[in-house]
């Protein structure tokens, strides 16, 4: 094997360098080679056939007894050392990336937490948009649906009502009359036409409100003066300016209150809603607080845990209790829950024990309870933690 050996090349520490030598050592060790003529004099004198190939690989340089000696062949563990440097991926550096709308303020700073620039809108505007808006009037249409009932959906009358219409061959489906309720159909796809006016493409969305039923006032989708409904006269008549191209939603009540019951009742226009809420068979309770005029005995309270008939079906509250009494209030007040949802039936029910009820006001609904702050004529609009209260 060709070797040269250099006399003037004074490194004492060369050899244990060299033992395990590594890329930036001989990376080094060739700028030196090939730069510094003092160190190698006679570096022309080199045989071409390794000259090139040998002092591009510093590593051939071996030293003995403190004497440098150049191979042409690079050694073992050079080749292997070389290998797994170029085969091993250099470690990134982990950078904490902070995007430009990122700011420090406080007690951020102090401890390197990075907090977003504070939003656009305030946190009541957000969680009112998620809760009223975005929930709701963004749901895409529930697509093919029977014709009364979008008929009752947009407004134009009630389901019975919408039944006539469409018997009486007023409605007209993609230019053809329609003399079947049922006929599926889609308004977003569909040109509906009623007595000559065209459906808007967009039918409200759904509606839930809680309403303090005064005394005096009835349970009636109708135009009288003094209806449930005619409460939200204020509330409708702004509607066409707030949501321009849908049609006014037609409320009603969810089941019935008599009238001269007060309290809690629920308005909407959602009819599957309705029908599961107010149905017997749903089962749901609900909360009386009755005033009656007179003393209220033990017996008076078992005479109305034992129920009553109503339409020759036994009615059995399923609860009921003295409550303590308030204030000046010198009238007893009886807690009543009920789930049956037949008519007048916790006045039946006080009736049947001998009691003369003064008043009545439904409290509660499920574990949904009338706001104590819920003025009497006044309605909330519900949200989605409330609708879970009713309907769970």
């Amino acid at each position: 094997m060709a070797m040269a050996t250099f006399t003037s090349f004074p490194l004492p520490h060369l050899p244990s360098i060299l033992a395990k030598p590594t890329p930036l050592f001989c990376r080094r060790l060739s700028l030196i080679c090939f730069s510094s003529k003092t160190l190698i004099p006679d570096l022309s004198s080199l045989s071409s056939s390794f000259s090139t190939i040998a002092l591009l690989n510093p590593c051939n340089l071996h030293g003995t007894h403190g004497k440098v000696a150049v191979k042409a062949v690079s050694s073992v563990a050079f080749r292997h050392s070389t290998a797994d440097a170029k085969a091993k991926p250099k470690p990134k550096k982990e950078k904490r990336e902070i995007e430009r709308s990122t700011v420090y303020t406080g007690k951020n700073v102090r401890e390197g937490v990075a907090k977003s620039a504070p939003p656009k809108y305030s946190k009541a505007a957000r969680r009112f948009y998620n809760e009223h808006i975005k929930a709701k009037s963004d749901k895409p249409d529930d697509g093919p649906q029977r014709l009364n009932k979008v008929l009752a959906a947009a407004g134009v009358a009630s389901r019975r009502s919408s039944d006539e219409l469409i018997f009486q061959g007023k409605v007209t489906v993609n230019g053809t009359i329609c003399t079947s309720p049922q006929t599926k159909v889609d308004i977003s796809k569909d040109s509906i036409y009623v007595n000559g006016n065209r459906l808007p493409k967009r039918l409200p969305h759904k509606l839930y409100f809680a309403v303090n039923k005064p005394k005096g006032y009835i349970c009636s989708c109708g135009e009288e003066p003094k209806s449930i409904i005619s409460l939200f006269d204020e509330y409708l008549k702004g509607w066409h300016r707030k949501h321009q191209g849908i049609p006014k939603p037609r409320l009603y009540t969810v089941g019935r209150l008599d009238v001269a019951t007060t309290g809690l009742i629920i308005v909407t226009n959602d009819g599957d809603f309705a029908q599961r809420l107010s149905h017997p068979s749903s089962q749901i309770p609900k909360e009386y607080i009755a005033t009656i005029n007179g003393v209220v005995n033990r017996r008076h309270l078992i005479a109305i845990s034992e129920g009553t008939l109503i339409d020759g079906i036994k009615c059995v509250p399923d609860f009921v209790e003295l409550l303590p009494t308030q204030g000046d209030a010198s009238r007893p007040r009886l807690k009543i829950v009920v789930h049956d949802g037949r008519n007048h039936e916790v006045r039946e029910l006080v009736k049947n024990a001998g009691l003369e009820l003064s008043s009545l006001k439904r409290v509660r609904i499920n574990r949904f309870r009338l706001p104590s702050d819920l003025g009497l004529g006044k309605f909330i609009q519900l949200k989605d933690s409330d609708m879970k209260l009713l309907e769970g």
